[in-house]
């Protein structure tokens, strides 16, 4: 029976991949660097660090990983501040207030870094509904790795066959998968070339995951 729900943010809560991608594209235009489109897509749902480190090794830049880090978020934080269109994706909080309301045990698991999480939390008010807040950033290994859903688990304080993931990224389902956690694709209109073949459910809509069609599912 489903006691716990762990939450991407990125895709999921908020849109927030077009400011993400003008700061990656920021970064890499002050690193004189070309990345493809193809490329770019294959980053969703990584960590910041791992993609930079990636990026040292492709174009064997002479820059540490942790030197891009730092570039991205500046950019990151500065159209953030600037940018007044954010908003929480259709339907989510009222997703999230139907399982809270019903019970269910809320944790964040995203590969945002833990100031760029709480920035969004504090925006919107989300603190409430949630008992724990986990970041990539902060791990030794990023989605596709199982790591930070089998620590939000934990946190949630729930077995793992009690909780769902929902995820919009391939990484993110195939991390939810190897944890062994049943995962709902997200497939939104923010969504771009994600495959969501491995996931135990696909939706586009949260109306079909609310707390009374999903209650058994797990």
């Amino acid at each position: 029976m489903l006691k716990a729900v762990l939450f991407d943010m990125d895709g999921v809560i908020v849109d927030t991949e077009p400011l993400h991608r003008k700061a990656y594209f920021m970064m890499f235009n002050d690193m004189n660097i070309d990345v493809s489109e193809e490329m770019y897509t294959g980053f969703t749902g990584q960590a910041t660090l791992n993609i930079c480190k990636e990026l040292v090794d492709h174009f064997q830049l002479s820059e540490a990983p942790e030197t891009l880090v730092t570039c991205k978020r500046k950019h990151f934080k500065e159209l953030f501040d600037t940018d007044d269109t954010l908003q929480l994706l259709d339907g989510v909080l009222d997703l999230i207030k139907d399982y809270n309301n019903n019970g269910l045990t809320l944790v964040l698991a995203s590969s945002a870094s833990m100031p760029n999480i709480n920035r969004i939390f504090d925006r919107f008010n989300l603190d409430q509904y949630f008992v724990a807040k986990l970041s990539g950033a902060d791990l030794e290994k990023s989605k596709p790795h199982p790591e930070i859903f089998i620590k939000a688990a934990q946190a949630a304080g729930q077995p793992r066959e009690c909780c769902m993931v929902i995820e919009d990224s391939a990484n993110g389902i195939k991390a939810a998968n190897d944890a062994g956690i049943f995962v709902v694709g997200y497939d939104s209109k923010h969504s771009t070339d994600q495959d969501y073949g491995n996931a135990d459910k696909v939706v586009s809509s949260f109306t079909e995951i609310s707390y009374q069609k999903v209650k058994e599912l797990v």
